[in-house]
């Protein structure tokens, strides 16, 4: 069966979904630390979701592995390990921004690094961007995210400008404007290295195809090679914040700090929502895989439309979770502006790559 890009364009809307999701649990998990509800979380995005998912829907998962070169998956591993700095930050943003202007900011920057760095470091970026009209389209799907972003991103810019410091505290506790624009702007350019893995194990797709695996799966075990890197990075760092902070016997019921009863840690629900929050955030390189496989020969035009969908429902959740309730009604509509040219991004880019199949 022939790739169907209007297909990859909803299953990258899933990714997008589960991505914008993943940091809601997080929010109910009740006296455990950032780096004990990070880690935990972590361990189902960066072990135990890519193997098992990978281990239902491939074909010998073992013997695909066993095949890989050695240098693909240093490669994969090595690209995964500077997502994780990415990863680590991103989390910090949220904190420091919120849902929907940490987003813009990070996914901004790691839209443009990770759609154009691909065909330009392969030395294709003129014959399949600018030669063909395929190309232009999707490079003009492109142009209308960055403008969708930058909208939602001065939207942002200008709540903050605009509200007290109590307010922007109730809705974000630990509410920074320039440490998380700082921060974001290291965390998009670090993420956007997960594009590059994506494509570092190309060899491992072809050998999870020779193997039988149906072409909507073939992604899968390379997933498990770069979330690998981006657990080494993610473990050091929370395992010095952990000895730091002598806070590891929250994972046991120890109160984080000497006090009553009340202070001990909800174990089962903190778990259980560490669990959800860190599936979620597998899930969307799961749907990215399968919507990549319908995209073609413009494959890494998947990287512009996944990004796009994280703005478009992380910026739903921003409004339902009350980010922008104290917005004035203009900055609230310059908000849904920005998130209209993602979606009109989204189509556009799924038109190009109708073209060129």
């Amino acid at each position: 069966m022939p790739p169907n890009p209007l297909i990859g364009v909803l299953f990258h809307w899933l990714g997008g979904l589960s991505s914008a999701s993943f940091y809601v649990p997080f929010r109910g998990v009740k006296r455990w630390s950032w780096e004990i509800f990070w880690l935990t979380g972590g361990i189902f995005s960066w072990v135990i979701a890519p193997w098992l998912f990978a281990a239902i829907q491939t074909n010998d998962l073992l013997g695909v592995v066993a095949q890989v070169p050695a240098s693909v998956a240093g490669y994969c591993i090595l690209f995964g390990i500077l997502w994780g700095f990415g990863g680590l930050t991103y989390g910090l943003t949220m904190r420091y921004l919120g849902l929907s202007l940490g987003m813009a900011v990070v996914l901004g920057l790691c839209t443009v690094f990770g759609t154009l760095i691909p065909p330009i470091f392969n030395g294709d970026f003129h014959a399949k961007l600018l030669a063909t009209p395929s190309g232009r389209t999707i490079l003009l799907g492109l142009i209308i995210t960055l403008a969708g972003i930058i909208v939602v991103a001065l939207a942002g810019a200008r709540k903050d400008a605009a509200l007290f410091q109590e307010q922007k505290s109730a809705v974000v506790a630990e509410f920074d404007f320039r440490k998380g624009v700082a921060v974001a702007v290291f965390s998009g350019i670090m993420s956007s290295c997960f594009a590059f893995g994506l494509a570092a194990g190309e060899p491992i797709k072809a050998l999870s195809a020779a193997a039988g695996t149906g072409p909507l799966w073939t992604g899968l075990p390379t997933l498990c090679f770069v979330m690998f890197g981006g657990l080494l990075t993610n473990a050091a760092w929370c395992g010095y914040l952990i000895a730091r902070n002598r806070s590891a016997g929250q994972w046991i019921g120890r109160a984080a700090a000497a006090g009553t009863e009340v202070s001990r840690p909800p174990l089962l629900a903190n778990f259980l929502l560490c669990a959800l929050a860190g599936t979620l955030w597998y899930f969307q390189f799961f749907f990215y895989t399968m919507g990549e496989s319908q995209m073609g020969s413009y494959g890494f035009s998947s990287w512009t439309l996944h990004m796009a969908s994280i703005i478009i429902f992380g910026t739903i959740w921003g409004f339902a979770l009350r980010e922008w309730k104290d917005a004035a009604p203009r900055i609230r509509a310059m908000v849904w502006g920005g998130i209209a040219l993602l979606v009109v991004a989204t189509i556009v880019i799924g038109y190009g790559n109708m073209l060129a199949a």
